[in-house]
């Protein structure tokens, strides 16, 4: 028995990663393909060729980017791009849920921003359990000043294995210790439970 459950872990530890791998991919290429409902339907590749080609959506969506990019990158594109928020603004319930998203992916996505570009070390959920957490930006003043002017930073502590879902929060400076880890790593770390570590430098 021990010898047929090493060849069959082995083939598990194989396999596993390479489906759930096509798995995700598989999920994206038909989520994006979904934008190619946007062309006419005199145009669209399935009418057009006869049949059904996976991953069209993706290079369509590809190119809808970096063309959206380059329009919004100039002078003209900047003056429509502001135009359109101001439009935005004026819609009550819109502009909450348009302004903030656009917010946080300019936060995020910014390559001068600070938002997930820090690992941190912090005790969670009780004194002496540590937990890996990204700095997501530094304390709100108006807690810091309620708090008696405690330098604060805003952190992001993940679950696992998946990373999307969390807990937001508020801790003094002091609390924090920042680690050389990369992002990237922590990800890995927090996705496989703890199993996948860090290189040693």
């Amino acid at each position: 028995m021990a010898f047929i459950r090493k060849y069959l872990l082995a083939g598990l530890l194989f396999w596993l990663p390479v489906w759930v791998t096509f798995l995700i991919i598989r999920f994206l290429v038909q989520t994006l393909d979904v934008t190619l409902d946007l062309l006419p339907a005199k145009y669209h590749p399935d009418q057009l060729l006869g049949i059904h080609i996976p991953g069209l959506g993706l290079i369509f969506t590809i190119i809808i980017l970096f063309l959206t990019g380059i329009i919004v990158t100039n002078v003209l594109g900047g003056y429509l791009l502001r135009l359109w928020d101001g439009v935005i603004k004026k819609i009550p319930l819109i502009r909450s849920i348009y302004m903030g998203v656009k917010k946080t992916v300019d936060t995020v996505l910014s390559p001068k921003g600070q938002a997930f570009r820090k690992v941190l070390l912090v005790e969670y959920p009780r004194e002496g359990l540590w937990s890996l957490a990204f700095q997501t930006g530094t304390g709100c003043k108006e807690v810091s000043d309620k708090m008696g002017g405690t330098d604060l930073v805003t952190i992001f502590i993940p679950t696992t294995p998946n990373p999307t879902s969390g807990f937001l929060m508020m801790l003094p400076k002091e609390k924090v210790r920042e680690l050389d880890m990369s992002v990237e790593d922590a990800l890995k770390m927090i996705i496989s439970l703890g199993v996948v570590k860090p290189k040693e430098k």
